[in-house]
């Protein structure tokens, strides 16, 4: 087949730094492409390259062909290619207006993109904006585009991030639908599970290398999918670090508050792990919002050793800031991009310690160190690192604080699985070591069992189910929480569409 997209001998340098060194690759109609690849592999500045995108100050050199016309892309955090300031139905409206036809032509186009999309609620979306769609539903809006504008290739940058187990599937369904309308899809992920279940073809890459290419069960043949496993052994509670009572958190809208959490009672020991999972929506992370104190529009009360804690973070005073540090989901929104990020991690220990310049750069370099990242990438901006890589750092600036509870909202969605397990152990020695109380927000519930001494399940802004985590996996009580494990241990054997006609 002719490809409708093609990578050549692609080298992009950075500083004098190679991220991408002769890369090819070719996409095919109704073919689904994976690359994969540790953090900072190269994989997003390869596919990127087919919508013409580099990084800032990168030196290009090879070839890029889309001669089919336009290329759709699903980023990584869908919300920062959707206008906030703008409803839904009137972003589409105006992209299919520029294909031409009269008012019903194009309000027939976008209800087929968002039926195509598989957006729930197909009615009522429209009249949203952005920040009231979950992250799944901002992921179909962003589909719903490229559809609109007649892409023939979509570049769908880990798509499956930040996802419960659930709306994993569906977005499997998004794609294999996708590419059973003859569109190409480069398919960007750590998640192996889902390229199983996806991928035509698989190209590995490592130091901006291409490694390994070929079928997806030739490349991931002996590759073991990741499962839930057992959690760890039982170990007497610390004094108890932080709790909440009777919290019951809101939303403001237009219409008025709007219920998130209801009578949320939940605690943390010294050294110990809370889990807290659950579907897109559920709740989990404004509660991690609350215990920070970046949300305050709360009832209840959380305490910090036994002690209420204000509820904005503007009332808190430095010791309280410095022993409760969140790490946030989407690590490139929380750094400065005109700055080093050994600076703004260093800064941490300074403002929240007292540590001089000299002992905050020693220790933010020891620190980063142990996470993979050495002094020369740590001394480059933001923009220079890959979304792993910054997702590591963010880590390091919240330790640097010295907190005695970390609040940590997807911090292993955009890691590779080695990558992902050098951090779960650091975060269980720190916890042995430095008797750290870990909130721990997640969907993989692979790293959930690994990390979690208990695991709380949230539903509709509820606490459904708490228990220890081998008691949770060996017994699950409410029907969410075997919802959820059964969807994350059950994925298909093999795909969900057939490579050979790109059948659904």
């Amino acid at each position: 087949m002719t490809p409708v997209a093609e990578v050549r001998d692609l080298r992009v340098t950075i500083g004098g730094r190679t991220i991408v060194d002769g890369v090819s690759l070719a996409a095919h109609p109704g073919r689904i492409t994976a690359l994969i690849g540790p953090s900072g592999s190269g994989k997003t500045t390869t596919g990127l390259a087919l919508l013409g995108a580099y990084p800032p100050g990168a030196v290009v050199e090879g070839e890029v062909r889309t001669p089919a016309g336009p290329v759709g892309h699903i980023p990584q955090h869908p919300a920062e290619v959707l206008n906030p300031a703008r409803r839904v139905g009137a972003l589409l409206t105006d992209i299919a207006a520029r294909r031409g036809g009269d008012r019903r032509v194009r309000r027939r186009r976008v209800e087929e993109a968002l039926r195509l999309a598989r957006l729930p609620e197909p009615e009522h979306v429209p009249r949203r904006f952005p920040h009231q769609l979950s992250g799944g539903q901002q992921q179909r809006v962003v589909l719903a585009q490229a559809l609109l504008l007649g892409a023939r290739v979509v570049v769908a940058d880990e798509p499956t991030t930040g996802q419960d187990a659930l709306t994993r599937r569906g977005v499997v369904a998004e794609l294999a639908a996708v590419a059973a309308r003859g569109i190409a899809v480069v398919l960007l992920s750590h998640d192996l599970d889902v390229v199983r279940e996806l991928a035509d073809e698989v190209v590995v890459m490592r130091d901006g290398r291409v490694v390994d290419r070929g079928p997806v069960a030739s490349v991931l043949a002996g590759r073991a999918p990741d499962r839930p496993s057992a959690g760890p052994a039982p170990r007497p509670p610390g004094p108890l670090r932080l709790e909440t009572r009777n919290l019951t958190a809101r939303h403001r809208t237009p219409r008025g508050p709007s219920m998130v959490l209801t009578n949320i009672a939940v605690s943390v020991a010294a050294g110990e792990c809370l889990a807290l999972v659950g579907r897109s929506g559920s709740g989990k992370t404004t509660l991690g919002r609350c215990l920070a104190g970046l949300h305050r529009a709360y009832d209840g009360t959380v305490l910090l050793d036994g002690a209420p804690l204000p509820r904005s973070l503007r009332s808190r005073r430095r010791a309280e800031l410095a022993a409760v540090q969140y790490v946030f989901q989407d690590p490139k929104a929380a750094f400065d991009e005109h700055r080093p990020v050994l600076d703004q991690v260093a800064r941490s220990a300074v403002r929240l310690r007292g540590a001089t310049p000299a002992e905050a750069r020693g220790a933010a370099l020891s620190t980063l160190g142990s996470f993979g990242l050495g002094e020369r990438l740590a001394g480059r901006r933001p923009g220079a690192l890959s979304g792993g890589e910054l997702q590591r750092a963010a880590l390091a600036r919240a330790l640097l604080a010295g907190p005695r509870v970390l609040v940590c909202d997807e911090i292993t969605s955009g890691l590779d699985k080695d990558t992902r397990t050098t951090v779960l152990d650091a975060l269980a020695r720190l916890r042995e070591r430095e008797a750290l109380g870990l909130v721990f927000i997640t969907h993989d519930l692979a790293a959930a069992t690994a990390l979690a001494d208990r695991i709380a399940v949230l539903d509709a802004g509820r606490v459904v189910e708490t228990a220890p985590t081998a008691e949770l996996l060996a017994r699950p009580r409410h029907a969410v929480t075997r919802e959820l494990l059964s969807a994350a241990g059950g994925a298909p054997d093999g795909h969900v569409r057939s490579p050979a006609d790109g059948t659904a």
